[in-house]
């Protein structure tokens, strides 16, 4: 299970850092990742790291404002967003990856479960 929170309003320029508690079968995955869904828009991928030194993959224009991390004791992963802007808008999920999965960190259909969202929502 996956538990997403820490969406909310804030002003464009502001930050919010989201936060992805796991528990029971998630735990043995292998990598976790944030995806967001904008208004109309298709869910796509925002970041991911692996919980085994904690390496990182990054959606190629949010690097740089967007950090993910993770603490392994509290089998939590975190995303800090900073100088948000109204793009960024949108439903936030994270999501599981099994070790054994092969295919693309951008692709949702390498993740197995999925927590169930924390609107973001930045204003002008």
């Amino acid at each position: 299970q996956l538990q997403a929170s820490g969406g909310g309003l804030v002003q464009a320029g502001g930050s919010l850092r989201l936060s992805c508690a796991s528990s029971g079968g998630t735990f043995s995955s292998y990598a976790m990742a944030w995806f967001r869904q904008g208004p109309g828009k298709e869910r796509e991928f925002v970041a991911a790291i692996t919980w085994v030194g904690g390496n990182t993959i990054y959606r190629g224009s949010l690097k740089g404002r967007f950090t993910i991390s993770r603490d392994n004791a509290k089998s939590t992963v975190y995303l800090q967003m900073n100088s948000l802007e109204p793009e960024d808008t949108a439903v936030y999920y994270c999501a599981a990856r099994g070790r054994y999965a092969s295919g693309s960190y951008y692709s949702t259909r390498e993740y197995d479960f999925w927590g169930q969202g924390t609107q973001v929502t930045v204003s002008s």
